[in-house]
């Protein structure tokens, strides 16, 4: 579910993009999903994926322990079903603008942000171009201190672009495997014999 959240946000955005700045050609793809350490490569078939364009990259994934469910079983009209719960993820990912106009690149970083402010919330029923897997996308800002800015384009390659990070919560992780499955019990019989003492 990582790789399918990411590229509907990447598409989402392009089609804002691509709405908001029209020239000089609207349909090109403004944004891709790429390793954003990825431009200081120097090997150049690497190179014009991201050259020129913004960049959304996953830096951090984490489980989100507050939304995880205890229960390993799910009843069904027939059944107990025993399996693993649903792993809750929240995926950390950075917008970069990695343009050769510093202009263009601040207006693309202000775009991105001005499409997350009108929406944060995805969810098949108002996209349903949205996997049918994923219940629920929530994409929140994350602020980041200067210190923890430095830290990561540091351990990125060390060029820094204007950027912008977002946490992605609520992506589902459910292999649905079931472990065993049992019937229902339906009732109980008891057989107690009372022995009665001869005199």
């Amino acid at each position: 579910m990582i790789h399918e959240s990411l590229k509907f946000l990447g598409e989402e955005v392009n089609k804002y993009l691509n709405l908001k700045i029209t020239n000089p050609t609207p349909t090109v793809a403004r944004l891709v999903v790429s390793n954003i350490s990825l431009s200081s490569d120097t090997t150049a078939d690497i190179l014009p994926d991201i050259k020129d364009k913004a960049v959304l990259s996953l830096i951090n994934v984490e489980e989100d322990r507050i939304a995880k469910q205890q229960e390993n079983y799910t009843r069904t009209d027939l059944s107990t079903v025993y399996k693993n719960p649903p792993l809750y993820l929240n995926l950390y990912v950075l917008f970069s603008m990695n343009r050769r106009k510093y202009d263009d690149s601040l207006l693309l970083l202000g775009a991105i942000v001005q499409f997350f402010q009108h929406q944060y919330v995805f969810t098949p029923i108002t996209h349903p171009g949205l996997d049918s897997r994923i219940q629920r996308i929530v994409v929140d800002l994350h602020n980041m201190s200067f210190e923890q800015t430095n830290h990561m384009w540091s351990i990125l390659g060390g060029k820094y672009f204007p950027s912008v990070m977002y946490k992605v919560r609520q992506v589902t992780m459910d292999e649905n495997a079931t472990i065993s499955e049992s019937g229902f019990i339906k009732e109980i019989q008891l057989n107690d014999q009372m022995k009665i003492p001869v005199s």
